[in-house]
Order: structure tokens, then C-alpha cells, then sequence
């Protein structure tokens, strides 16, 4: 009979508490999950290990400002400090089958090394956030979301990934379940100015390691931060404006490009393209946004919280009904992998 097993626990033949007490997303290794790193989860966290990773995403792309200020840069230099490819061990994020993602490639790499010292050109001395964000690029730049904002995070962080990985490998799995495996990029050392590799001690499987993500970190939609609410939001953003010159240009370029139609009010279309050419034209309305984030900060981590319980109910608990269904009541799993 054909194996029925697809997430962590079965094909590893562990208690799924296991990885509830470790804090780990309980993956399946079949197909990608819709879920997502979210780097504010890392920023607003109480555990100072997640507020030390978020400090070293900035401190990396500090460097990357630095170096885009001090002009072009050989394209073999571009795709090393921005061209990673997806961590398709994680089993996050979006494939048609498998784990196959396509990671961030060079256009992605060129056009934030070009943009960066514009975007990022205040890190670390900024006036209305309480700190930097990553995201920030996808408020800026068209095209770059969620996944890649969840693959750049995740390959800034992925030493903790894989000692968190390890530990629980080491704690839980039979050695004929694990391997030890080089894994190039796992830090960045700013002496040298190159990724260095490490090894690990990781779940092993068809041939594969695999790595875990906490389920703390992750969330199932669009990230905290994010272009979408941005535009829904932009009525409370001249409120937030402390500078009464500021706000009162902002309420009357917004007034100017409204379309204005004789026999009812601007819709809802017209509202957003009309919020998107004002912070075209009024950039630090994003810092504006991104503090009002931050002030609602707590409910990022209920709201993630309840995506991922949500992802669990519908692609985990749902799925394994299904299956010993198929099984008890019908021949599927008898059929074979390949029919």
C-alpha cells in the first residue's frame, strides 16, 4: 500500500505535540504551505532572541545601503548579497508542486541595490518610526510581496533556523532520521564581506534535510506591514501628521487628484489611485503608515496567531480526515503513487 504520510510528524513517525512543545510549524513534506515569515513578528516580539534577529537584518541591510550610496556595483557582488535562492527545505510559501520555488532573483537584487540609499536612506536615525523596517521596500518597489519579503528574511536568519532545527533533531529524532549537512550562507561576516557556510545536524529525508520555522514567526496573508493596507489606511494617515503645513498638502493634493464626477462621489477605485498618487508624490506618508503599524503592533501577533490556527485547521487537521477517509472507506492508497 502506498504511503499515506505528508507532514513532518508522520513521515518521522513522531507525537505531534512534539513539535507544538518546540514551537515548530508541523510542515508538510509533499507540498510548499501557505505560510509566510514575517519580519515585524520579529520586531514587536518580547523574546530578545527574535528582537536580536530583527537588529541583524538591519545591521545587513545598513551594509547594503552603504554600498549602494557608494555607487555600482559588479553584477557577481549583487548576486551574492541579494540573490538567494529560496530555502526550499522550509516547505513554506509558494510552488505549484513540491518545494520548488524561484527565490529572488537578479532584477529583484538590482533594483533594490539601485533604490536602497532613497528607501533606507535614514536607517537607524529615524525621525517618526520607532525602528527600521525591511518591509518597506515592498511599499515602495512594484512586484516584490510577501514571499519575497519572507525569503530575504528567512535567508538573513537562517543560523537560527537551523540551530533551531538541530536542537530539536538532536532531541527528538532517531540518528538513522537525521544527518549531519554543510549549508552555505548560514552568516554574514562584514569583515570579509562574504556569506560563510556552517554544518548542522538536520531532519533527514528522500534524500533532503529539512528545517523547521517557529509557528511565532509566521503568518498566512499578506505581511504586517504591507502595500495593501497602506492604500485602505490612507484616510488616517494626514491625522498622524504632526507637521500642519505637511498635512494640510497632503488633504489638498489628495482633493486635486480625486476624479470629480457630477452625479455621485469618487468609488472606491478611485480612492485608492487617487491615495496612490499622493504618496507618490508625499514619500514620508510611509513612515506615517509604518508608525501606525507599529502602534497597533499587538495586534499583529493575534491576527498571525489566528492565520496560521486557520492554515493548520484547513491544509493539516482537515487534510488528515480526508486521508484516513480515503483510506477506510475507498482503494486509493492502493492505487500506487504513479496512476
Amino acid at each position: 500500500m502506498a504511503s499515506m504520510a505528508t507532514f513532518f510528524a508522520d513521515h518521522f513517525k513522531i507525537d505531534p505535540d512534539l513539535l507544538d512543545e518546540h514551537g515548530a510549524f508541523n510542515i508538510s513534506l509533499v507540498t510548499d504551505l501557505p505560510a509566510f515569515i514575517d519580519p515585524f513578528l520579529l520586531f514587536n516580539s518580547t523574546k530578545p532572541e527574535y528582537q536580536e534577529l530583527h537588529q541583524r537584518i538591519i545591521q545587513y541591510l545598513v551594509f547594503l545601503r552603504d554600498k549602494s550610496l557608494a555607487g555600482p556595483v559588479h553584477d557577481a557582488l549583487l548576486r551574492s548579497w541579494y540573490c538567494f535562492p529560496e530555502i526550499r527545505q522550509t516547505w513554506l510559501g509558494f510552488s505549484r508542486v513540491g518545494n520548488s520555488g524561484s527565490g529572488l532573483g537578479f532584477d529583484f537584487a538590482a533594483a533594490l541595490h539601485e533604490n536602497l540609499y532613497r528607501i533606507f536612506s535614514d536607517f537607524g536615525t529615524e525621525q517618526v518610526t520607532r525602528g527600521s523596517h525591511l518591509e518597506k521596500v515592498c511599499l515602495i518597489r512594484e512586484g516584490v510581496g510577501r514571499d519575497n519579503i519572507s525569503d530575504f528574511t528567512a535567508n538573513l536568519i537562517k543560523e537560527y533556523l537551523c540551530n533551531y532545527s538541530q536542537t530539536f533533531a538532536l532531541a527528538h529524532l532517531a540518528p538513522d532520521r537525521r544527518r549531519r549537512v554543510a549549508i552555505n550562507n548560514v552568516r554574514f561576516n562584514f569583515a570579509t564581506e562574504r556569506w560563510e557556510p556552517d554544518r548542522y545536524v538536520l531532519p533527514w529525508i528522500n534524500g533532503d534535510y529539512v528545517i523547521l520555522t517557529p509557528k511565532d514567526m509566521l503568518t498566512k496573508d499578506d505581511t504586517w506591514i504591507n502595500k495593501n493596507d497602506l492604500i485602505r489606511d490612507f484616510h488616517e494617515l494626514p491625522d498622524a501628521i504632526l507637521d500642519d503645513q505637511l498635512r494640510m498638502q497632503v488633504s489638498n493634493y489628495f482633493q486635486r487628484v480625486l476624479p470629480r464626477h457630477r452625479n455621485r462621489e469618487a468609488n472606491q477605485r478611485e480612492r485608492a489611485d487617487a491615495a496612490r498618487l499622493t504618496i507618490l508624490q508625499f514619500p514620508p506618508l510611509i513612515d506615517y503608515y509604518i508608525r501606525l503599524k507599529e502602534d497597533r503592533g499587538d495586534q499583529a501577533e493575534n491576527i498571525s496567531h489566528d492565520k496560521i490556527f486557520q492554515t493548520e485547521q484547513l491544509f493539516i487537521f482537515r487534510l488528515q480526515e480526508l486521508q484516513a477517509q480515503l483510506k477506510q472507506q475507498t482503494p486509493f492508497y492502493e492505487t500506487g503513487r504513479t496512476t
